[in-house]
């Protein structure tokens, strides 16, 4: 039997390698894919991460506009947990009517602006330089008879600036370097405030070794030399009642402004009668920041600095420790006061034992409705307002009080005078405090 041979077909590829060489194929092209999607969505992914991040900017930015340039339709000023707590006042002898809650009238219609959160000057109406002969001719060669006062670091002259203005010129002394820091202070500090509770720079002279202020006059002179008659200012005539409240007002508005309204704080350092400065209309304005210091972001700008100020004005914790406040102001704003109701001066060693500082005689007298009627300063004759004498002496006892977190803020004293002061004068009333408390004194 024959055998066929039957040729088989010719085998195929074998699947396995037709399978290896389609996975590379597709491998290859999963690659192309891969980086190209990474290449096209790389940028766009950038793109979008630069889109949120300039949005976030965006909004931060006008959030903090926002908050800087507040005007009167948008912004209410933020405000402070009022100072004039139960606790504190009930320390001193003081009750509280909870139920005088309130915001003072137009509010609205003060605008403060600026980028350090006070206003800044027009800078067509900003300090001028002038050179020494100017204001040497303004005071007649620094006349004696143009001398109208005598500081620590300089001598002050009337003088008639080139354009007809009338001025008030502060010579320095070249002596130390105290004067050229005072110089430096004040002409960086009022070049940048602008508060009519302030006296303002007209402008100031550098030229070689002299060094010069030149600020507005104040017609009046001191507060020191209306309260505290002497032979040279025997013709003064006494204060009324009615015009030391308003004094107290505007000098605590001065201080607000400095306190409150000023990034970082400002603190005086050397509030006293003297450096309280009145117009011809007898308003007061805040004078001499030679000594000012530029506070911290601690609580109530608190630095640590050397003791400087005038005995009786000093507060106790900044006198023993050189811990500096704003708090450190209230205290000598209520011997301020003191000075006002009493016609007293801080320290008065011609008085009999026990009468010689001023705060320790009258803390304790400011809480008896009886006692605080004797301590009102005779030249007033009986004329002022028991009721309102009462308030006074309240606020002026917890401004002085010897420790710090006991005093009251300023814009809550403020708050306080406001009502006392019968329609006073202002186009740009303070910022309110939250909880605006009239104070009254227990019948003891």
């Amino acid at each position: 039997m024959a055998v066929q041979h039957i040729a088989s077909p010719p085998q195929s590829p074998s699947f396995h390698g037709s399978s290896h060489h389609g996975s590379q194929q597709h491998s290859h092209h999963g690659i192309f894919t891969l980086n190209s999607t990474i290449l096209i969505a790389a940028p766009i992914v950038v793109v979008l991460v630069l889109l949120v991040a300039f949005s976030l900017l965006l909004i931060f930015h006008r959030a903090k506009t926002k908050k800087n340039s507040c005007n009167s339709s948008t912004c209410n000023s933020s405000f402070r947990k009022n100072s004039f707590d139960r606790k504190q006042l009930s320390k001193c002898g003081f009750h509280i009517n909870a139920n005088a809650i309130g915001y003072s009238p137009d509010v609205r219609s003060c605008i403060y602006g600026g980028r350090l959160g006070f206003p800044l000057q027009d800078r067509k109406k900003g300090a001028q330089v002038f050179t020494y002969k100017e204001l040497e001719l303004a005071t007649d060669g620094f006349s004696e008879g143009n001398a109208i006062g005598n500081g620590g670091f300089g001598v002050v002259y009337r003088g008639t600036l080139s354009d007809g203005t009338i001025a008030a010129i502060k010579l320095l002394h070249r002596e130390g370097k105290q004067g050229e820091r005072e110089f430096r202070m004040e002409v960086d500090l009022l070049s940048g405030l602008n508060s009519r509770y302030l006296v303002g720079l007209l402008g100031y002279c550098a030229d070689q070794h002299h060094r010069l202020l030149v600020f507005e006059f104040m017609s009046n002179g001191s507060l020191q030399q209306h309260l505290h008659l002497t032979l040279k200012n025997k013709n003064h005539r006494p204060l009324d009642w009615w015009t030391r409240l308003r004094i107290a007002l505007d000098c605590a508005r001065g201080l607000e402004f400095l306190h409150e309204h000023t990034m970082p704080a400002v603190i005086h350092r050397d509030f006293k009668c003297s450096n309280i400065l009145l117009d011809q209309n007898y308003r007061a304005k805040v004078s001499d920041f030679g000594m000012a210091k530029v506070g911290s972001d601690k609580i109530n700008g608190q630095v640590l600095t050397r003791v400087l100020g005038t005995s009786g004005y000093v507060a106790p914790e900044y006198a023993s420790t050189g811990k500096l406040t704003t708090k450190s102001d209230v205290y000598s704003y209520g011997v301020v006061l003191l000075e006002l109701l009493t016609g007293r001066v801080p320290v008065d060693t011609t008085r009999p034992p026990g009468e010689h500082v001023l705060v320790s005689w009258a803390l304790p007298r400011l809480t008896n409705r009886e006692k605080v009627v004797e301590m009102v300063d005779p030249a007033l004759q009986g004329q002022f307002s028991k009721k309102e004498l009462i308030q006074i002496a309240a606020i002026a006892a917890v401004c002085v009080q010897s420790e710090a977190e006991y005093r009251p803020l300023m814009v809550d004293v403020v708050q306080s005078l406001i009502p006392l002061v019968k329609n006073p004068a202002t186009s740009c009333p303070t910022t309110p405090s939250r909880y605006h408390h009239q104070i009254a004194i227990p019948i003891s």
